[in-house]
């Protein structure tokens, strides 16, 4: 991480000819168990990786607000007073629609100083580990300081996922920004999406000598359009003909009536989510009780149902999956908003390589691209460097 710190900081000084006034930075996330319950107002799992994105912030005399990065070319410019989600564009809409967002809970972008920011990233892009969080996230923390507002966490997520919503057009729920906000070492957060509650839960992977490994298909999804949201409005229906304000108030035993209420597809929709939430709820209780070695049936139900009933896999997240779960995982599982992105496995640390190379032998044999596999540890939420 020093290392990014100090590119940051001359990358920001490259382009805007003067120091910066801080370095911030945020986490991306994985999230353990829970995919797709946030925006129904249930419960997730997840926690901060430590692969992070940083900003650096220099202030301003008037009102105009510059975002540069490292993997973009051009510089984006827009006074504060015009900031409006329509106006934003491309990659900048992220960390522009953090400050749009934080004036619609309560800062005075009319008196607030400009800003120059410059972001980097460790985060991989498109692998559903939270990369646009972790820039909302790090943006959030940095412009609530520089700002002077003084916004809860709690409250810097939602601005996050306001951004997200309207300025990105992505209809994702409070779980990334919240993992990455809240999130702290060797721990998950399990958050009610309902209540926004959130508990910290020991994870303690190293100390029963496990460690989850990412791997990433290479495979990239778009969250804006297409699958997500025909989910989330599959999942908004379901709850209509059932007579609920969210899935999260239908339990597993509601299900025989669902059944004969929905449609099949609308039902196997609702199927995942209502035994998804009671997954979580059940991996919490393992976790507290017998620990980490005890979770690994509820990553593998996890899968089968997000790859049967939500429909949200591909052919290279099943053949990770199934890879792992061959070669000694304790369990493993697609992570993510799905259609791409990356899979989960938790496994033995001894059995780390065999794994690995069980799973680019197993790609190179059925034609797909090379993933990218690596371990990831429970870390700290966003915050200054």
């Amino acid at each position: 991480m020093s290392d990014i710190r100090d590119e940051v900081a001359a990358g920001f000084e490259e382009i805007y000819g003067s120091s910066p006034l801080g370095v911030w930075s945020a986490p991306g996330r994985v999230n353990l168990i829970g995919e797709h319950t946030d925006y129904n107002q249930g419960f997730v799992l997840p926690f901060a990786i430590n692969r992070r994105t940083v900003v650096a912030l220099g202030a301003r005399d008037d009102g105009i607000v510059r975002v540069a990065s490292a993997f973009a070319d051009e510089v984006a410019e827009i006074a504060l007073a015009d900031l409006t989600p329509d106006r934003l564009r491309d990659w900048s809409a992220y960390p522009l629609g953090v400050a749009w967002a934080l004036g619609q809970f309560g800062a005075d972008l009319g008196a607030v100083p400009g800003v120059d920011l410059y972001i980097e990233s460790t985060v991989p892009v498109g692998a559903g580990l939270s990369s646009s969080a972790a820039i909302e996230s790090a943006v959030a923390v940095a412009l609530d300081e520089v700002w002077r507002l003084g916004l809860p966490r709690e409250t810097l997520a939602r601005v996050g996922q306001l951004a997200e919503n309207k300025a990105v057009g992505a209809p994702t729920g409070i779980m990334d920004q919240s993992a990455s906000l809240l999130g702290r070492h060797d721990h998950a957060v399990f958050l009610d999406c309902r209540s926004l509650e959130s508990e910290l839960v020991e994870l303690g992977f190293a100390a029963a000598g496990l460690e989850l490994l990412v791997i990433d298909t290479g495979v990239s999804h778009d969250h804006a359009t297409g699958g997500y949201a025909a989910r989330r409005a599959s999942c908004e229906k379901g709850a209509a003909l059932l007579g609920v304000p969210a899935l999260r108030d239908v339990t597993v035993d509601d299900l025989p009536r669902a059944r004969a209420v929905l449609d099949d597809e609308t039902f196997r929709r609702v199927r995942h989510i209502v035994t998804e939430n009671q997954r979580v709820l059940d991996t919490v209780r393992a976790l507290r009780t017998d620990g980490p070695l005890a979770i690994g049936e509820y990553l593998d139900a996890s899968h089968v149902s997000m790859r049967d009933d939500f429909e949200i896999s591909v052919p290279e997240l099943d053949l990770a999956v199934e890879t792992a779960q061959a070669n000694g995982a304790i369990g493993a599982r697609m992570t993510g908003g799905g259609f791409g992105g990356a899979a989960i496995a938790l496994v033995p640390s001894e059995g780390i390589s065999r794994i690995q190379v069980a799973i680019d032998g197993a790609f190179a044999e059925h034609g797909f691209g090379q993933p990218t596999t690596f371990t990831v540890t429970a870390s700290d939420g966003a915050g200054r460097d």
